[in-house]
């Protein structure tokens, strides 16, 4: 299965520029230009992880596309995208686990968004617990539940 990654920005060159670069290293990529376009996205498909720029339509309004991710039952890793580290320095706050700071070289890209991956997976893992078996369940099996 391959992973599924959402990517928000204004620039049709970063879009597409990104949505080619991770497509060759295995990714299915959908693109969005609005926060209105990613959260429709997010809220009709699922993603393993959403990448945003913090100013789409006008400022900061990438941060309403980390909160609606957030949101998400599936839980996606999220990254916020910007050009101005500085003003997007509250990025955390926010709900994002890193920041993408563009220009970014595409090996390091790849590399950033592989250990996101792996880390978001890691935290699903450490909230799924074991419950005991239910009555007349077979031995051995177990559900499992989200720890909350």
């Amino acid at each position: 299965m391959k992973r599924r990654i959402l990517i928000a920005d204004h620039e049709l060159t970063v879009l597409l520029t990104l949505k080619a670069l991770l497509e060759s290293h295995g990714f299915e990529v959908e693109i969005a230009a609005t926060s209105g376009q990613a959260i429709r996205r997010l809220q009709n498909a699922q993603f393993h992880m959403v990448i945003t720029e913090v100013n789409l339509e006008h400022e900061k309004s990438g941060y309403e596309v980390l909160r609606v991710a957030k949101e998400q039952t599936y839980e996606p890793a999220v990254a916020l995208l910007t050009a101005y580290p500085l003003l997007a320095a509250d990025y955390s706050a926010h709900g994002a686990g890193t920041m993408l700071v563009k220009p970014i070289h595409a090996n390091v890209l790849v590399r950033q968004i592989e250990a996101m991956l792996v880390s978001q997976e890691d935290r699903k893992q450490q909230h799924t617990v074991p419950l005991p078996p239910k009555s007349g369940s077979a031995p051995g099996k177990s559900a499992t539940k989200r720890a909350v």
